[in-house]
């Protein structure tokens, strides 16, 4: 767990604690799920929220394994550059206020989704 968090961190938990507008969703920081910790967590939406920085794009393996853990444990993952973050807050905000009101589609659909006979 890191003591300190990045810049772009402190400018999305500043957001998620004031601007969001999404009644009971509550985000908790650097939450520990399995042998992980993930920057944020709303265990009420079942949403997970990762801010990477350049690093990441060397890791992608290391995240795709990560992913796969969090979503067997029912979670949806959104991950964001740090340069999203601090440059446009905005359309952050927007796509996670619309994964928190939106219901994924189950997989497989029950629908059958266009499965041929």
């Amino acid at each position: 767990m890191r003591v300190a968090p990045t810049e772009a961190e402190k400018k999305l938990w500043w957001h998620l604690r004031r601007r969001l507008t999404v009644q009971s969703t509550h985000f908790r920081r650097q939450v520990q799920l399995g042998s992980y910790i993930v920057d944020f967590a709303s265990h009420d939406a079942r949403l997970i929220i990762e801010v990477d920085g350049g690093q990441h794009a060397e890791m992608l393996d290391a995240d795709a394994r990560r992913t796969a853990f969090l979503e067997a444990e029912g979670y949806r993952v959104l991950r964001f550059w740090n340069n999203d973050v601090l440059g446009n807050i905005d359309g952050v905000l927007e796509v996670i206020q619309r994964a928190i009101t939106t219901t994924p589609t189950p997989n497989p659909s029950p629908q059958g989704g266009g499965e041929q006979i």
